[in-house]
Formats: C-alpha cells, structure tokens, sequence
C-alpha cells in the first residue's frame, strides 16, 4: 500500500484549467481605470489563485483572459488593491501607478511556475490633482508580448467633419444651436499598434454632466449595437479604428446646461487570440444594461447659442416697433389736418 502512495505522488496532477505558457499581459490605462489582461491558466494558475498586488482576488473571466482592474485613482487613495504611486516633480510633473498580478498558493506545496505580472500606467499630475475632463478621450495601452517585445498605442476618441472620418475637430467640440439635430461623427483609433488588435466599442451613451455615472444618460450604443434610431455604426472591432454616427441632441428641461458629455465604453481585442467581432444585432436582443467590459473615453460638446442670429432677431423687432410708433404718429398728423 505504502508503495502505491508513493507511486500517486509522481503522477501527473489533473489540471483543472489547461496550463499554458503565458508571458503576455496586455494593460490599458484609461483616464480614471487600470485593466491588465493576463491568458487563462498562466502556468496552470487558477483566477481564484490570483492576485492584484498580493493584496486583492478580483479577476474575472474574460473571452480568454482573466481582467484586473483598479477602479480607483483618486490622489486619496493611491494604494488601492496594493497600487503604488510615485510623484515626478518638473514641467511636464506627472504620476506614475505601478502594481502587479502574482500568484498565490496557500497549499503545502506549490507544482506551478510562480508568475509574477508588473504594470505601470503614467499620467499628468494636473489631471489627477483637477480632474481635468479634456484628458478624458485618451488612453495608453501597452501590450507584453515576451520575446516578442513590447508595444504602445494611443487609444483616442475624436469628432470628425464628415463621414470620410479624415479631419478630426479641435476640442472641445462645439455645437451651434441652430445646428441641434445635426449628424456628428465619431472614430475611436488606436495608432501604435499592429493590425491584430482590433478597437472594440462595447457601449456609447451621453449625460449632462462629465460623470460617466449619471442617471440622467440617455443611450447610443448597448453591446456593440444601435440603442437609438440615429446611431449609424460603419465599422466596429473590424480593424484599429471603430466609428458611428447619431444625431445632435440636448438634455430637455436643462435649458440651462451648455454641454453634453458623450461616454464611450472601449476595448482593444487581440484578433490572433480570440474572435473580437461581436454577434450581429439582429440575432440577439438589445438589453437596457451592459455589464462593463472596458474603459470610458470621454468627449465634451459644447452647446452654443448664435448671439448674432439673436442680435439680429432683437434689431428686427426694435425697428418694426419705431416703424409702427411712426405710422401711428403720421396718422395722427393726418387726421389732425383733416379736422
């Protein structure tokens, strides 16, 4: 008997996950959000094994890969899950967030290849001091790929003049009054990276103020599909760039607010590793609530009065009220002289 139990301890464990060697790790550092993706069963680790800096057991399966995310950036609270920061004075002052996925086996004995994934994202202090929202339509990824090397791309949300998306507008973008109603046309581009990563948009929605979170948000796109009768999407997780369409609105009974703030919820999908396209619309349901996938991009347009259509509406009306004093008057002159 003693002889088998020593035979059972040198046969192969019974994976409960495939092991696979995984020296990739791909990080997005979106304005107010960290997501680092590592492949399933790194080394024949279990999510639950997991952790975002030691400290926090968050992962989440996702279309191949277990998600980290540090959801909070805030200067008040730089050691969320285990985040370190560190403050670079000068011109260009900025912080820089680091952490790390490791594994973490509390059994006796461990048989997996310990791991051991360290990120950083940077960002200008002014942002994270003022919580300056124009910084909000630009992202970072970085993607690991081992002996491969390492690769970086700007992920940025732009307006653009026409629907051949070649012109991007300055920001903020500014929209006329008059002009409410009118198509608007957005790209969302990562540049830096290889035609195997695709540009994902998961969800599009709009609020009257900067905060992704508002309840008063009025729906675009909900899972990669049109949520409103104006929203044109022309290609999405096709290739580096996504883009759509829909038409100029304002918040009724805000008569009072000049912006609209348009919130784009994004991820970019490496196309060697999984299928990135998401299932026509047609064949499945649109449902009033997405669960988070990604990262928010953020976009503010202003609304903006025409003062000289005002100034000229105003002008008209004093001079028809002259015009009809001196009819009056000349009337009164003629009437006079008759009697």
């Amino acid at each position: 008997m003693a002889s088998v139990s020593a035979l059972l301890m040198f046969l192969p464990m019974a994976w409960t996950c495939i092991p696979q060697k995984a020296d990739y790790v791909m990080v997005s550092c979106f304005p107010n959000t960290i997501i680092a993706n590592v492949p399933e069963c790194p080394y024949g680790w279990e999510i639950e094994q997991l952790s975002l800096g030691g400290v926090c057991y968050n992962g989440v399966h996702s279309l191949g890969y277990y998600r980290f995310v540090i959801s909070d950036l805030t200067p008040k609270n730089h050691s969320y899950c285990g985040t370190q920061s560190e403050y670079v004075p000068g011109k260009d002052s900025r912080y820089i967030f680091y952490n790390s996925i490791v594994s973490n086996d509390t059994l006796l004995t461990v048989r997996n290849q310990p791991v051991n994934y360290t990120f950083s994202c940077t960002y200008r202090s002014a942002y994270l001091v003022n919580n300056a929202v124009f910084s909000q339509r630009v992202a970072t990824v970085f993607v690991n790929n081992g002996s491969l090397g390492t690769f970086v791309s700007q992920l940025s949300m732009n307006a653009f003049t026409n629907s051949k998306f070649l012109q991007a507008k300055d920001a903020p973008y500014v929209i006329d009054t008059f002009e409410i109603g009118s198509e608007v046309f957005i790209g969302i581009e990562a540049k830096g990276l290889s035609s195997r990563f695709k540009v994902v948009i998961n969800n599009c929605w709009a609020t009257p103020t900067p905060y992704a979170t508002d309840k008063k948000r009025w729906s675009l796109i909900i899972n990669s599909c049109s949520a409103d009768k104006t929203v044109v999407i022309f290609e999405n997780a096709k290739d580096s760039r996504s883009m759509f369409k829909f038409n100029s609105f304002r918040f009724q009974w805000l008569e009072k607010v000049s912006t609209v703030w348009l919130h784009c919820e994004v991820q970019v999908c490496d196309g060697e590793k999984l299928n990135c396209q998401p299932p026509p619309c047609s064949r499945r349901a649109v449902v009033s609530e997405a669960g988070p996938s990604g990262g928010i991009l953020t976009a503010q347009f202003v609304l903006k009065g025409n003062e000289s259509s005002n100034s000229a509406h105003v002008k008209g009306t004093s001079l028809l009220i002259v015009l009809v004093v001196i009819i009056n008057i000349f009337w009164d002159l003629v009437k006079a002289l008759r009697n």
